[in-house]
């Protein structure tokens, strides 16, 4: 929700699909945010393919506009209004034109968005695109139309995604939704429900679909995946009122994984993302007993400081984080770490500020998403606390923790030199046509030189000669 993990102010990405003949209107959909996000995006796809729609890359001749919405900062929610702004015009010239708002921003907002913004027909949260064809059918009645009702069972486990561009060699597979983490400064459980876990044969299904038709690679997806648990469809937190049996027989994410890749063992396997409370050494140790699961966990911390930690409600110590990872690497000594950090949250010193530094230079992770706080209405944060940083010493302290997780990355690529690395083709470098882009199992890129017979989905062996803060450089072995 990015190399695989989706910066989530990044701007909106269109998407092409296979079409059906037989379908006579155009949908324009674009997605912001996170990876869950762009997953949600294939599922809507596919429901509305299934109502007569194509989707296409050229917002002119849409029927249909969709944009699935961020809520996370709100600079991700002032680019989705620009961006609705700049439909005007086509809405002057083709009053049938449908604009709708999908996703975290819609299920924020609710009938607020119909009237902030006048150009918006149709708003729906996450857990309700299977009314899309009904709200349409509103639309085309002459009413607005919203559904913005979370649930407590909703997976989608049954909708095919229709693959949305993408390179047809990785794909997302999402295993939760929800989440029941309760983070002050977090909009995610009040925009996505509580927390729910798909079934694991839906799950593994999806998966052999994917590998049949091509594909090399799957990130199994959820806001928290190491809080998974399947007892028989009920909600994590009834789990204490199931039968012996279904306790008995439950299956948690490090037993997920196993299945997928031992059912699949062409296949590489991902994941994200973990909360630190809830991971289990058993994930670190099926890394280690399968190879075709990448060595590579994106662990948010959010702070290095515990009274930090405390404020934000994260169920974890700067010790326990710690350990969690000084435990992993001794499992698998190759891992590598991703985080997500905040800057400036309330009541954050200095001290704890360098609480963060010093955190990032035990762990050492290979790259980050940094951001200031932002204050997100609705959290518990910005009901109680007070955003009380100035804005220079946020911007600081981000630069800060910037520049040291560049010399971090750099460090940690330069582990990679000298070394041969099996690595997944993913399509051709952006500045070169002559070589292609690909991945290690750490996630870290890597280009290198064409060869006669090599293609886009191909594992290949390369020897890393070089590299910069960000890419790996490498020659064919």
């Amino acid at each position: 929700m990015q190399e695989k993990y989706i910066d989530e102010t990044k701007q909106g990405e269109a998407y092409a699909s296979a079409e059906k003949p037989e379908n006579t209107k155009k949908l324009f959909l674009e997605s912001y945010g996170c990876q869950m996000n762009f997953s949600d995006s294939e599922i809507v796809a596919s429901i509305l393919n299934d109502e007569g729609y194509n989707t296409t890359l050229n917002v002119e001749e849409a029927d249909l506009i969709l944009l699935n919405t961020c809520s996370i900062r709100e600079k991700a929610e002032q680019t989705v209004r620009n961006r609705l702004s700049s439909f005007n015009h086509l809405k002057k010239n083709k009053p049938s034109l449908t604009v709708g708002v999908l996703g975290c921003m819609a299920e924020r907002l609710k009938t607020k968005f119909l009237e902030e913004e006048h150009l918006v027909d149709l708003v729906v949260g996450p857990d309700a695109y299977r009314d899309l064809p009904n709200l349409l059918k509103e639309i085309e009645d002459g009413k607005d139309a919203i559904n913005v009702i979370l649930s407590k069972e909703e997976t989608y486990a049954d909708i095919s995604p229709v693959r949305l561009g993408g390179n047809g060699v990785t794909a997302f597979v999402t295993i939760t939704r929800g989440c029941d983490n309760m983070c002050t400064f977090c909009v995610v459980p009040f925009t996505r429900g509580r927390e729910r876990s798909r079934d694991p044969h839906s799950i593994l299904e999806e998966c052999k679909e994917l590998w049949n038709n091509g594909y090399k690679e799957v990130t199994l997806l959820g806001q928290n995946v190491d809080s998974y648990l399947w007892y028989g469809g009920g909600p994590k937190k009834d789990f204490d009122k199931a039968s012996d049996l279904q306790k008995a027989t439950a299956l948690r994410f490090a037993q997920l994984l196993e299945m997928v890749a031992k059912e699949l063992p062409g296949l590489r396997i991902r994941f994200a993302t973990s909360n630190p409370q809830d991971m289990s050494l058993d994930v670190f140790r099926m890394m280690t007993k399968y190879p075709n699961i990448c060595k590579y966990v994106h662990l948010p911390v959010q702070s290095g400081s515990n009274n930090m930690l405390k404020a934000m409600n994260r169920q974890h110590t700067r010790e326990e984080y710690l350990e969690l990872v000084k435990q992993a690497k001794a499992i698998v000594p190759e891992i590598a770490f991703s985080q997500d950090l905040i800057a400036g949250f309330c009541g954050e010193t200095e001290e704890d500020h360098q609480d963060t530094l010093s955190l990032m230079r035990e762990v050492e992770y290979d790259y980050g998403y940094m951001f200031a706080y932002s204050e997100r209405p609705g959290t518990p944060a910005h009901k109680k606390m007070e955003d009380n940083v100035p804005p220079e010493v946020k911007k600081r302290r981000l630069q800060e923790i910037i520049e040291l997780q560049n010399e971090l990355s750099l460090k940690r690529m330069k582990t990679y030199v000298g070394k041969n690395h099996e690595v997944l083709i993913e399509g051709t470098s952006k500045k070169n046509e002559n070589q292609w882009k690909a991945r290690n199992t750490q996630n870290a890129v890597v280009v290198f030189d064409k060869m006669e017979g090599q293609n886009i989905g191909d594992l290949v062996t390369v020897h890393v000669y070089d590299c910069t803060q960000g890419t790996l450089l490498g020659k064919t072995v």
